[in-house]
C-alpha cells in the first residue's frame, strides 16, 4: 500500500464536492476498485472522516446546526420512493436506514439523499441490482434518520409520515 497514494486519494475526495465512486477513483489513480476499498479503509482508521454513500465516497464536511431526529416507520417496497420522496420534499436529508436484525443487532445503511433525483437514482439502483431492502428482514419495520435546518420541518416530516400511514408510535 503507498501512503503516497492514500495521500492523493484524499486530496482528491476532499476537492470533490460530490460523491466520486470507486470505479473512477480507481481510472484517475491508475489502481483496481479493490485498492480503492483498501485505501478508503485505511484512511477512516486514521480518522479521517470518508463516507461512502449510494453516490460513491465523500468527505465529511463542516455543517451548520442542523435538526436531527429518527423516524419510525414501516411500508413495503412499493412505498419506498413516496416515503424518501416525502422527507426530502420537505427539505430534510434521509441520512440513513436502520433496522434490527434478529441476528446481527443493529444495522445501518448510508443515505444521505436530499433531493428526488436522489431518490430516483437510489431507487433505479436497487432495482437493478435487485437487492433487497434491509427492512424486509423486519416486514419492513426500520428507522431513518432525518436531518434538517428546522426543527418544524421535522415535526411536519412526523405529521406527513403519520398521514401516509408510514409512521409507527407517536
Amino acid at each position: 500500500m503507498s501512503p503516497q497514494r492514500r495521500r492523493r486519494l484524499l486530496a482528491r475526495l476532499r476537492h470533490l464536492m460530490h460523491p466520486v465512486s470507486g470505479a473512477a477513483l480507481a481510472r484517475g489513480l491508475g489502481v483496481s476498485r479493490q485498492v480503492i476499498v483498501q485505501d478508503v479503509a485505511v484512511l477512516r482508521a486514521a480518522g479521517h472522516g470518508i463516507l461512502a454513500t449510494p453516490r460513491g465516497y465523500v468527505v465529511e464536511r463542516e455543517r451548520p446546526p442542523r435538526t436531527e431526529a429518527v423516524l419510525a416507520v414501516r411500508h413495503g417496497r412499493a412505498e419506498t420512493a413516496d416515503e424518501l420522496n416525502a422527507l426530502v420534499d420537505l427539505g430534510l436529508e434521509v441520512v440513513d436506514v436502520i433496522v434490527e436484525h434478529p441476528v446481527y443487532g443493529e444495522m445501518r445503511g448510508l443515505l444521505h439523499l436530499t433531493s428526488r433525483e436522489d431518490v430516483a437514482r437510489f431507487v433505479a439502483r436497487l432495482a437493478r441490482s435487485r437487492a433487497g431492502l434491509l427492512s424486509a428482514t423486519t416486514g419492513g419495520v426500520h428507522l431513518h434518520t432525518v436531518r434538517g435546518p428546522r426543527r418544524e420541518l421535522v415535526a411536519r416530516a412526523r405529521s406527513e409520515m403519520r398521514r401516509r400511514g408510514y409512521l409507527i408510535g407517536r
